[in-house]
């Protein structure tokens, strides 16, 4: 997120400032939280300060991530065919 706050300012102190302001989450809320909201609202497309103090604020940097890993496919049917089909 620090990256994408650097990389998408027009001025780079304004990316200085967000990323100060993400650091300074830190002191109340642990490294591990603060980076799983980060992760969190990268997943949201809302990478800025205000999404992650709302986040952490809501403990939805606790919940369970937006998008599971897919295991298997997602219809289990006869007619549906594999990879294996094409070769």
């Amino acid at each position: 997120m620090v990256t994408w706050q650097l990389e998408h300012r027009p001025h780079p102190e304004q990316g200085y400032r967000a990323c100060l302001g993400l650091l300074a989450l830190v002191r109340r809320y642990s490294a591990e939280r603060l980076e799983a909201a980060c992760t969190r609202a990268m997943a949201i497309r809302a990478p800025n300060l205000r999404s992650v103090t709302n986040i952490l604020k809501c403990g939805l940097d606790r919940q369970p991530s937006l998008f599971p890993a897919a295991s298997s496919p997602a219809i289990e049917h006869e007619n549906v065919r594999g990879p294996d089909y094409y070769h």
